[in-house]
């Protein structure tokens, strides 16, 4: 019985309670809240639904507990519900109930953990979108990681996940880029307000190599190649870079198309036509405040020209143009200022602002030998995404990425990351996989292959009960992990699993050894270390790292 199981049973029960009362069904949360006790001699599962709901019945909650006890006490696989306290009731499940999900594990493989809480919505996923003016730094490395586990979390959970890019090749920062680009095939300093570092360099040449007469060019000319050639090289390797990383996209949205096909002109004109726009000393501007925001925001500057605003809302319209039901946009810690920006951008087409939901991710920093790790080869002010890779590889940088909450500002210290010990986190859990796959290919030398139907409520051991329980908690954990946008669950569950298995490793043999034959016991703790092996699998899928089945 999955806690999810037991959830259904417990809440069940309660309408049962609340039937023979005359009481509101209504007053039920669903789904019900089932945990696991500090204290395991305090039972398998604990619920606090008598201390939520019995006030509202008018009855005391241990009181409500009391009926509640009595009720599943009665139910099949339920040992005993015992009341504690104010009104929490610990649950104690037979054996055989424990093991029914070893066998769901085994039955849904790949499948398991998922669920279809978001089946029909559809979600525009926007994420990295870094500048095409240089590689990706830090931030956007730990967005790659975050956001593309995300998406696989959402999808999990039957979303219609659109991972998106939204590509800024328009602006101030373009023609800094370009300018600088000219200047480093010139052989001149960047400019003040330019982009320096090696790739600047490197881009340059590869821009004169493709077109060789470009510095003789007309002025304007000129800088159109560069801007043609060199945005398309610095992309390039932005998606090469991610895409090494793990990290791919369905759609690469092109902040210029919304400008030459006319759409920022066409959503100003329907802002002025509904109201939204006013003109005041010689712009037009939107009335912000009248959504909560601190001022009002210019929309048209006075030189005719769009601010970025005007963007930002016709891309929001492209959007839920095509169809989308949330947009989630992950952007960087000095981007604050854009959560009611975007949700103004809703108001203001007569939209829900709901459909816009806007995550904010702090800093990271590297360290080495105590030390901060200040400079990148190649991009020269910054670390970037390769530079990471690099040190520590993709997988250990994808997990350590997705181990916090972006709410954080994160330390990487790279010396734990390079250690194959179980102090490093990744290597902590891909142990685990690797030694359940050893496990498995021990158990074949000895002809030991899996049976149907094992005997799973000979699963008695504390530290079976243990493991079971812990992978009982994968669907809740993934169904959190979606609902509250936070994949660092899915990382920090696994660990925790992982300590549940290396416990159980050490108290409960598995394989016969010398002459001893295989018994019922060892069919069922080899099914039961499949369900654990199967789950460290999916977890880490989500997280977009290996599995590896030997290390």
């Amino acid at each position: 019985m999955t806690p999810a199981a037991l959830a259904d049973l417990v809440r069940s029960s309660a309408v049962q309670v609340l039937d023979a009362r005359g009481a509101d069904h209504a007053v039920l949360p669903d789904p019900v809240t089932i945990e696991r006790p500090r204290n395991p001699e305090h039972g398998d599962y604990a619920t606090n639904l008598a201390l939520q709901v019995a006030k509202k019945v008018g009855l005391a909650p241990r009181e409500f507990a009391d009926e509640l006890a009595e009720k599943l006490a009665n139910a099949d696989g339920v040992v005993s519900a015992e009341v504690a306290g104010p009104g929490f009731l610990n649950i104690r499940l037979a054996a055989s109930a424990q093991g029914e999900v070893v066998s769901q594990v085994l039955a849904a493989g790949a499948g398991y953990g998922r669920g279809d809480g978001m089946t029909g919505r559809k979600i525009n996923l926007e994420f990295v979108s870094a500048n095409p003016t240089g590689p990706i730094h830090l931030g956007g490395t730990r967005w790659a990681a975050v956001g593309d586990a995300l998406g696989r979390v959402l999808s999990a959970q039957g979303a219609d996940v659109t991972r998106e890019y939204y590509f800024n090749d328009a602006g101030a920062q373009i023609d800094r880029f370009v300018r600088s680009l000219i200047a480093a095939a010139k052989g001149d300093p960047a400019p003040e307000d330019g982009y320096a570092g090696g790739y600047v360099t490197d881009i340059a040449a590869e821009v004169l190599r493709q077109e060789p007469s470009a510095l003789s060019m007309p002025e304007d000319e000129r800088h159109e190649t560069f801007r043609r050639v060199g945005i398309s090289l610095m992309f390039t390797e932005i998606k090469d870079s991610l895409h090494r990383f793990g990290t791919d996209f369905d759609v690469f949205f092109h902040e210029d198309s919304l400008h030459g096909s006319g759409a920022v002109e066409r959503v100003v004109e329907r802002l002025k036509e509904n109201g939204k726009l006013y003109w005041d000393n010689g712009a037009w501007w939107l009335r912000t405040t009248e959504f909560g925001d601190d001022k009002d925001r210019v929309v048209i500057k006075s030189d005719g020209e769009p601010a970025y605003i005007a963007g930002d809302i016709a891309y929001l319209r492209d959007k839920r143009e095509r169809g989308f039901d949330l947009c989630i946009y992950m952007l960087g810690a000095d981007h604050h200022g854009y959560v009611s920006r975007l949700k103004v951008a809703a108001a203001a087409l007569d939209d829900d602002p709901d459909v816009v939901e806007v995550l904010i991710g702090q800093m990271v920093n590297l360290v080495s030998d105590g030390k901060p790790v200040r400079m990148s080869k190649r991009a020269g002010t910054v670390i970037t995404l390769d530079d990471l890779v690099e040190a520590v590889g993709v997988d250990a940088a994808r997990y350590e990425l997705n181990r916090y909450s972006v709410d954080s500002t994160l330390d990487i210290d790279l010396d734990l990351l390079r250690k194959h010990s179980n102090e490093n986190p990744v290597y902590y859990v891909q142990y685990a996989h690797a030694r359940l796959c050893s496990l498995r290919r021990n158990a074949a030398d000895l002809g030991l292959e899996p049976v149907e139907n094992p005997s799973l409520g000979l699963l008695t051991h504390p530290r079976e009960g243990d493991l079971i329980r812990s992978i009982g908690e994968f669907p809740t954990v993934l169904r959190k992990a979606a609902e509250l946008r936070e994949p660092h669950r899915v990382a920090r569950y696994l660990e925790s699993l992982a300590g549940s298995y290396h416990k159980f490793y050490a108290e409960a043999r598995v394989l016969p050894q010398g002459d001893e034959d295989a018994t019922p016991l060892t069919h069922a703790r080899l099914a039961l270390c499949d369900a654990a092996r199967q789950v460290f699998a999916n977890g880490l899928s989500l997280l977009g790292v290996s599995a590896p089945e030997r290390m």
